[in-house]
């Protein structure tokens, strides 16, 4: 198969494998990946499964057509990828092993290497030419594995991403990509957030245009979606709003208990209600849920003065792998001492932006009227936003909305008569009470500026202290006039018909403007209330806090040369060009500083 016209794929398909790395079940099988890159010199990416070994020779010696490789170029050396190293050297031995330090520090480990192979030890940021190919390697250590790099072909944009962007599933099968990557990301890579995002980082640098991983389907299409989900995936984010309800039942009762609160979640306006039985289920795809919504509900029963073994083992899973930024809610039963709450909060005393719940539920051996009391509480706490968010359901003349307003971070929505568009901002004012106005001061180099005057409606979204950088990123560090800054954020929308976020927001308020300020490098919006809301209880994420929690610390020490003030890019360089343009934010040289 072509990747391009110079690169095939040579990998397998393996139909045979139950479980993967002996605990994920894969119903539909794995892929393992390889490449051949057909250049003035020819460079093999990878090896596959040891049980594959002839089939996988076999589609080399295709892809080569009597021609001999050069490079056998070793990303990771987990043995799904490294098995058959030996044996392609038996066949191929005046090839040239290349690989970082630590690969061959493992490869000694797994292997008798002879001591006649050619060995190239690379470094990170270093070049390997084929002719018109040029390959970078990007280390990405503890992307699960210290040796972890990735390999970048300057030619034709590809990214060889090693275990990133791999999915569980053969290639031959149909089926949606974003779950199998999201089970196989959670229980695989999950742990090492912080690493993916600074390989991200290096990423955003590339044109990428196709990524090929070692495991799943090659991508070609839609490249942005894949590398935002990772960008969320990795940075713990909240994926889609919704309750997970994960319990476990001996004799039936807490089952009844939690099928009536999932009816009460979708009844009061849950956007999406989940529910795993952790003694049934499989355990990676309750992980992988659990990362993907908002909320969470743990219900067990008291066992042993304990919790269900089934119970302990989730929340290991979730700890394990940094669960955090969610609000959580429990549900216990016990006949005569009932522990689970205790326990299972125990246990998650060390995970961090965790939000808990006023209202959790106690049942002593089966439903009575105080739990049903207490569960329908429960549902009103965890609904009380989608409640907010809802046309039908929600209070529109809430004006304690005003009182979030202060000298915070908002993001403004309007419309330009194609698509949605919001910035950040940091002047909002009421500035009468009787009516109520408020006053929104927008730079008039913005497209915003343009939009709201010539419309006259725009919403203020109030941020929350849980709203993350990269929501930053996506309304103040581009242009609505050049990109969609709602793609692949899918916004709600208010009775005036503009947007505002589903979520990071503790308010907003639809704005009818009812004149206009000049203030010559900014214009103020002089607006009438049509429509206020309240959707949580959450701080106002104000300047300061975003400054000291939120916007990430440019990693400086020991570098010469600029950062970026904005998103803290670093330039390494005795001198920045005039007209640099930060790759991440899009800001010009006007905005970096010297590094002191």
């Amino acid at each position: 198969m072509l990747v391009t016209e110079d690169i095939k794929y040579v990998g397998v398909n393996d139909h045979h494998i139950d479980l993967f790395e002996g605990q994920y079940h894969v119903p539909h099988g794995m892929a393992y990946n390889s490449y051949v890159i057909l250049d003035e010199k020819v460079a093999v990416m990878d090896t596959v499964d040891i049980h594959f070994t002839h089939e996988w020779l076999d589609h080399i010696a295709d892809a080569l057509d009597g021609r001999t490789p050069d490079y056998l170029i070793i990303q990771h050396m987990e043995p799904d990828h490294s098995a058959n190293i030996l044996n392609f050297m038996k066949v191929y031995p005046q090839t040239t092993l290349v690989g970082n330090a630590k690969t061959f520090m493992m490869m000694e480990q797994f292997f008798s290497l002879d001591a006649s192979y050619q060995r190239l030890v690379v470094k990170n940021g270093e070049e390997l030419c084929l002719g018109k190919h040029t390959l970078s390697f990007v280390f990405a250590p503890m992307v699960h594995w210290p040796e972890v790099m990735m390999t970048y072909d300057q030619k034709d944009h590809i990214l060889f991403s090693a275990d990133a962007f791999g999915k569980f599933g053969a290639n031959d099968v149909e089926e949606d990509w974003d779950d199998e990557a999201r089970r196989y990301y959670m229980g695989i890579v999950g742990k090492y957030g912080a690493q993916v995002q600074a390989v991200l980082k290096k990423a955003s640098a590339l044109d990428i245009q196709t990524i090929c991983p070692l495991h799943g389907p090659i991508l070609k299409e839609n490249i942005d979606h894949y590398l935002d989900l990772y960008q969320t995936w990795s940075s713990y984010n909240i994926e889609k709003d919704g309750v997970v309800i994960a319990y476990n039942s001996i004799y039936g009762h807490t089952q009844k208990a939690i099928e009536l609160l999932g009816a009460k979640l979708t009844e009061k306006g849950c956007p999406k209600v989940v529910i795993h039985d952790l003694a049934r289920d499989d355990m990676a795809l309750c992980v992988a849920d659990a990362f993907q919504y908002s909320k969470i509900v743990l219900a067990s029963v008291t066992y042993n003065a304990d919790i269900f073994p089934f119970m302990k083992e989730f929340i290991h899973h979730l700890t394990e792998r940094n669960f955090q930024k969610r609000t959580v809610a429990f549900m216990e039963n016990g006949s005569w001492a009932p522990m689970a709450i205790k326990v299972m909060k125990g246990m998650l005393e060390n995970s961090k932006d965790l939000t808990y719940t006023e209202n959790n539920v106690t049942i002593k051996s089966a439903l009575n009227s105080d739990s049903q009391e207490a569960i329908e509480k429960l549902a009103d706490e965890l609904c009380r936003d989608y409640i907010a968010q809802s046309n039908e359901k929600a209070n529109k003349h809430d004006m304690s909305a005003l009182f979030k307003i202060g000298y915070g971070l908002y993001v403004v929505t309007s419309h330009d008569g194609k698509q949605d568009n919001g910035l950040i901002v940091n002047t909002v004012t009421q500035v009468s009470d009787t009516p109520n106005r408020i006053a929104v001061n927008i730079n008039k180099q913005n497209y915003s500026h343009h939009v709201i005057k010539q419309t006259g409606k725009l919403n203020v979204n109030c941020l929350s202290v849980d709203a993350p950088f990269s929501i930053f990123e996506r309304f103040g560090f581009q242009s609505g006039r050049t990109v969609n800054k709602f793609g692949g954020f899918e916004p709600l929308h208010s009775d005036n018909g503009l947007a505002f976020l589903p979520r990071y927001i503790n308010a907003f308020m639809s704005l009818e403007v009812e004149s206009y300020v000049d203030l010559n490098t900014h214009g103020m919006f002089i607006c009438k209330v049509t429509e206020a809301r309240v959707i949580s209880d959450l701080d106002t994420m104000t300047y300061t806090y975003y400054q000291n929690n939120v916007k990430p610390k440019p990693q400086t020490e020991g570098k010469k040369g600029y950062v970026c003030k904005i998103c803290g890019y670093v330039y390494e360089g005795d001198t920045l060009p005039d007209d640099f343009i930060c790759p991440l934010c899009k800001h010009g040289a006007a905005d970096f500083e010297p590094i002191q």
